[in-house]
């Protein structure tokens, strides 16, 4: 008996983590149409993190590819899975103002974007650090401002 409810407390898990990744993507693009208008001066407004929902594929297979190249160069070394980290770091940006390319195609943009610029992304991230350490004071309270900050800023990259 108890390792049936065990099977059915997985397979819970696991049917969450899934429909959470399938909605993460298109959250994801929402949330860079967000900082994409905030960056532009456009008028950023709170549907728009809802706005990208009728492309939950087109975000799965962007947020699943990255993930799944990233896992697969870290397997090399560390330092690899870091640096490709920042290569495709443009690709919910890409794929939120180019619709009609499909998720390969936004991550090899992101490449070829990012191509002599990773560093810069670095140090924009790393220049957060004391702000993070802020946060850790607040336990943890600003976190979700310092994250919204830090989109804003990538997004305006």
């Amino acid at each position: 008996m108890h390792n049936h409810s065990f099977r059915r407390g997985v397979t819970a898990v696991l049917a969450i983590l899934l429909v959470l990744l399938v909605i993460g993507g298109a959250a994801t693009l929402g949330y860079a149409r967000y900082n994409l208008n905030l960056a532009d001066h456009r008028e950023a407004r709170v549907d728009d993190l809802f706005s990208q929902f009728h492309r939950l594929g087109d975000g799965f297979c962007m947020n699943f590819l990255v993930g799944l190249y990233t896992v697969l160069w870290t397997l090399l070394f560390i330092i690899p899975g870091i640096i490709k980290t920042y290569s495709y770091a443009m690709a919910p940006f890409i794929m939120t103002e180019h619709p009609e390319l499909d998720a390969n195609e936004c991550i090899t943009r992101s490449r070829q974007m990012m191509d002599g610029h990773k560093f810069e992304l670095f140090c924009l991230e790393f220049s957060f650090i004391g702000w993070a350490i802020a946060c850790i004071f607040t336990l943890g309270i600003g976190f979700p401002f310092l994250s919204a900050y830090q989109q804003a800023a990538r997004a305006a990259f």
